[in-house]
């Protein structure tokens, strides 16, 4: 076959002179197209990744209220009464030195130091012995531990709701 005669791609006789000559690529307005379908799936995912997050620090904060509940019980349990307010959590911990000091403390009740809820505040822990329990806390509750939610401040919706012992 005669090197003239040989046709590669569709009448082309070069793969150099084939390729440039069909040479394409995305316009300005497909590339912009494209950019903005990537930005709306982006901000998508953001949206759904920022509730998720939100669900888990609720559900997060929920649990350590359990386990706090827990280690009151068994507090309760060897002292005879739970922790003032004055003496929080931090009796769970280790033994409280303001009055009354349990004398059959056998703790620490917990695994670790207590720690803040997942927005990084203080739970807020009243005992019915020491403290005016707040109007919505149901009769006969001899504690109450409270987590201010996302907005750190005392009601609140969605959130920023907060998140009681005894709901």
């Amino acid at each position: 076959m005669n090197k003239k005669n040989r046709r590669l791609f569709h009448g082309c006789t070069s793969l150099q002179k084939c390729f440039a000559e069909k040479a394409e690529g995305f316009t300005y307005v497909e590339t912009i197209a494209v950019i903005a379908i990537g930005a709306v799936l982006t901000a998508g995912s953001i949206f759904s990744a920022t509730k998720v997050i939100a669900s888990a620090r609720k559900t997060a904060a929920k649990t350590q209220i359990e386990q706090y509940s827990t280690a009151l019980q068994t507090y309760f349990i060897d002292c005879g009464r739970f922790p003032t307010s004055e003496q929080g959590l931090r009796a769970l911990w280790e033994k409280p030195v303001l009055y009354p000091v349990p004398e059959s403390w056998d703790g620490p009740y917990l695994d670790r130091e207590p720690g803040n809820d997942p927005w990084g505040t203080d739970f807020e822990y009243l005992s019915s012995e020491s403290s005016p329990m707040p109007s919505e806390v149901p009769e006969g509750l001899p504690y109450v531990l409270i987590s201010y939610g996302a907005d750190k401040k005392e009601g609140g919706k969605g959130d920023a709701g907060d998140i009681y012992s005894w709901k």
